[in-house]
């Protein structure tokens, strides 16, 4: 029986491994500045439960807008680079390599890189999935290893993307 190639993605009848340098990529526009990879999503193996995972770079000096989720639950684990996270706009807690964050439905949270050296990293797990379709939608796609874009400007339906997949309503719009 021979190996597969240990350094290849594989997508098997119940598994899927993804490699770093094969997930799917796109570079994210500002406020974020930095990029995502999706490692695992529906449309990328079978699942009888849909979620999804992947990781996250911050750009330097760059923060995540204040957001939600009305029907999804996020869990997130840092690996790389220090910053912050505001919860429910009013508790701000310090983020550093190791740090992991569960966020139930309804938890307004924004992240925060004050670094002006060093881009902020990490996992994230979507459940139920659909973050990956809105990071497809508003990003462009990107290849392991290219250099970075300049920065560039969210869509001008960025409302219209995040109300049709993982966003709640901005809090004001739903008081």
């Amino acid at each position: 029986m021979s190996m597969p190639d240990p350094k290849k993605s594989i997508r098997g009848e119940n598994f899927l491994i993804t490699r770093p340098e094969d997930a799917e990529s796109y570079w994210q526009p500002l406020p974020a500045n930095g990029f995502v990879a999706v490692h695992v999503a529906p449309h990328l193996t079978r699942m009888d439960a849909p979620m999804a995972a992947g990781t996250q770079t911050l750009g330097k000096g760059s923060y995540v807008r204040d957001h939600s989720h009305d029907k999804n639950e996020e869990v997130l684990h840092f690996l790389r680079g220090k910053g912050k996270v505001v919860i429910d706009g009013t508790a701000t807690y310090e983020i550093t390599p190791g740090t992991t964050l569960f966020l139930g439905k309804g938890c307004t949270h924004t992240f925060i890189n004050e670094s002006e050296t060093e881009e902020m990293h990490w996992v994230w797990f979507m459940n139920p999935a659909g973050l990956e379709s809105f990071f497809r939608q508003i990003g462009r796609p990107r290849v392991d290893g290219e250099p970075q874009p300049e920065p560039f400007p969210r869509p001008t339906n960025v409302a219209e993307i995040e109300a049709n997949t993982v966003f709640a309503a901005p809090k004001k719009e739903r008081e």
